[in-house]
């Protein structure tokens, strides 16, 4: 076999094992979404995915690892909410933050990851840590940072509080009329709340 031939068939099989990592990292954010984390298995995952269960394990490692990974895509944007509270005057970090916030539920491409990091956290414990990470860590302690107040982690929590709860009835309860009223109306009745929470004395 010539030099030339092994290079193509070593960028052959590295094309197609980033295609079936991508494709079990799709079919784990289904899962995960649809049946949350006590009732996915990495079993089901590679079923549905078309490949062996032992494939899942070498590329993820445990069903904690494949969870992680299957959220990740959420977490991203989430890192960049301090930029969001600099990035503007103080009286409107409100409106900021809330837009940001549901511009992550809108888009499919995050709300997958997103529905299966709360749908999951609800009744399992190691879904409860990852959720608690990713709000606490990546969000709530990068707000209270830049808020010059005494209570600052109160303040962000709160906020946090009124963004994620009405997430939950909005994208995971489905209550009537919040699921399907205009995102626009949503942020225009609730960024005055988030910055209340933020900024009111």
């Amino acid at each position: 076999m010539s030099d030339v031939t092994a290079r193509k068939r070593g960028r052959r099989r590295r094309t197609e094992s980033a295609d079936t990592r991508d494709r079990i990292l799709a079919v784990a954010r289904e899962e995960f979404s649809e049946r949350g984390y006590e009732r996915t298995s990495v079993r089901g995952i590679a079923k549905a995915a078309g490949v062996d269960s032992a494939l899942v394990h070498h590329y993820f490692g445990t069903k904690e690892q494949v969870f992680e990974a299957a959220i990740e895509v959420a977490i991203a944007p989430v890192l960049r909410v301090r930029d969001v509270v600099l990035d503007g005057p103080v009286d409107t970090v409100g409106e900021r933050l809330t837009r940001m916030m549901f511009g992550l539920w809108e888009n499919p491409v995050t709300r997958t990851p997103l529905l299966a990091i709360v749908r999951s956290a609800v009744n399992n414990d190691i879904a409860a840590t990852v959720f608690r990470r990713l709000v606490s860590v990546q969000l709530l302690r990068r707000i209270a940072g830049e808020l010059e107040a005494p209570d600052a982690e109160l303040r962000a929590e709160l906020a946090a509080a009124q963004l994620v709860g009405t997430a939950m009835l909005r994208y995971v309860i489905k209550v009537e009329p919040l699921a399907s009223a205009d995102v626009e109306d949503i942020i225009a009745r609730l960024a005055p709340v988030v910055q209340g929470h933020l900024t009111n004395p």
